[in-house]
């Protein structure tokens, strides 16, 4: 199966940015949507972007409208998640996962193919 791998997580304070990366391995990660969850300690895991193929069909959670951005490079089998004025409540473990569909959907658990997490922390 498809494996992702995201990076790019680490420790910033509050207003500050970051961007995460996730690769995926094999070709049919051009044919999938794309989505960026998080989970906090002791919180579901939630919803934060996810992107169709084409990158013609965008949604975020509420929580980061206006402040993260998601992309994807399907020739380099890559997406990106760009966060600004980070604020601690963001502070997560942040997982990249794929779906073999054309329709975006929000949750996790249509979602087939998962990437270990990268860790965004942010300090007041």
């Amino acid at each position: 199966q498809v494996q992702l791998v995201e990076s790019g997580g680490g420790l910033v304070q509050a207003g500050d940015s970051l961007r995460l990366s996730c690769t995926a391995s094999g070709r049919t990660f051009g044919g999938y949507i794309m989505g960026w969850f998080r989970q906090a300690p002791g919180k579901e895991r939630e919803f934060v972007a996810a992107i169709n193929w084409q990158g013609s069909n965008i949604q975020y959670a509420d929580s980061v409208k206006g402040r993260f951005s998601i992309s994807r490079d399907n020739a380099k089998n890559t997406i990106y998640l760009q966060m600004n004025s980070l604020k601690p409540e963001d502070t997560a473990v942040y997982y990249c996962a794929g779906r073999g569909s054309v329709v975006i959907v929000t949750r996790s658990s249509d979602y087939s193919y998962w990437g270990q997490g990268t860790q965004v922390t942010v300090s007041s």
